[in-house]
């Protein structure tokens, strides 16, 4: 099925779920109660288990069901869940990314396989998987995977706790030709991003600028436990009125992707670190066109963006919440409890 026609068949189902407000454990229940034990078995892992640290961004083989093992029924609840885990923006950006996989088909005409022979481009390609069952565990989790995206949810009584790691990527960056020419799915990722670096003085850029070349990917790339960054760039106490809310606003487009309630909650834990301690980091071409990347950080939060591969027109962004990824340390917390208990 074409992923345009796809997203028309359930658009109506997801209004419903948006309306009625339901809390996340009630449609991660319905979600799991589609399923038959088959598919389950396939669907549910442990908290605990190695699977929920297995994160990947890249076209490879992954565990849980993609949309071509749902039914109609299966495929509206399990998007209704994601729709409800997402702003309107990240929603929008992730069926977008999704999309553009037949722009890739179209672009490298079916070449690129998978190592078991299936197709490497495929929009419903796309893996979900349930952590504890909410039913009857107080913190669960899941995640939607599959080529440049990844996102990585940790919820107790129906609302989110982590977003993070999560991913998006978009290649092409700008859709050359076709039918979706002209189509750049993180345009505001690499606008804002050109306008900071450019709004800087020489002696500003002087500390904000690295490295004249771009690196070839983030530097976080999948690694399950990431820290702060050397060098970490220009602070935000050294930038000027309109350079502060320039970087603000930069911060936003990334947290603007979250579900609001967990979106305000990552920002607040941004502002009590302080937002003097927030840096920005730059290095490749000044222009866009040549490999470019940059860096946003404080001792919360880690943002990359890359746009190096496919002559500069290939985006990998990430955002790691260096104290809560996976929910590990809330976890942490509450299994400290539940044991003096």
């Amino acid at each position: 099925m074409k992923l345009k026609s796809f997203f028309l068949l359930f658009g109506c189902s997801l209004f419903m779920a948006i309306a009625s407000s339901q809390e996340l454990n009630t449609l991660t229940t319905e979600f799991l109660n589609t399923l038959d034990p088959e598919l389950k078995s396939r669907t549910i892992f442990a908290m605990d288990s190695e699977e929920r640290l297995n994160f990947h961004f890249v076209p490879i083989k992954r565990k849980g069901p993609t949309f071509h093992d749902f039914n109609e029924k299966q495929k509206n609840a399990a998007m209704a869940l994601l729709r409800a885990s997402l702003s309107n923006e990240g929603f929008r950006k992730t069926k977008e990314i999704m999309a553009l996989e037949d722009v890739l088909l179209e672009i490298e005409g079916g070449k690129f396989k998978m190592p078991d022979g299936s197709p490497g481009r495929d929009a419903l390609n796309y893996h979900f998987c349930v952590f504890n069952d909410p039913a009857t565990q107080q913190f669960w989790g899941w995640r939607f995977e599959g080529h440049h995206i990844s996102f990585n949810f940790v919820a107790s009584s129906g609302k989110i706790v982590a977003s993070t790691p999560s991913f998006l990527g978009s290649n092409p960056a700008i859709v050359r030709e076709g039918a979706q020419k002209g189509k750049e799915v993180l345009k505001l990722e690499t606008q804002l991003g050109f306008a900071m670096v450019n709004s800087l003085s020489k002696e500003q850029l002087d500390k904000a600028l690295f490295s004249e070349k771009a690196p070839r990917e983030i530097f976080t790339t999948n690694k399950q436990v990431v820290t702060n960054l050397d060098p970490p760039g220009i602070s935000y106490a050294d930038l000027n009125k309109n350079q502060k809310k320039a970087l603000e606003k930069l911060l936003m487009v990334y947290l603007d992707n979250y579900e609001s309630e967990f979106s305000q909650s990552l920002l607040d834990k941004i502002n009590t670190a302080g937002m003097n301690q927030l840096s920005f980091a730059w290095a490749g071409s000044l222009v866009p066109g040549k490999g470019h990347y940059y860096r946003l950080q404080n001792p919360v939060i880690l943002i990359e963006y890359d746009n190096t591969q496919n002559n500069a027109n290939h985006v990998h962004t990430a955002v790691r919440d260096l104290t809560n990824d996976f929910g590990r340390d809330l976890l942490k917390e509450h299994y400290k409890e539940s044991h003096k208990h």
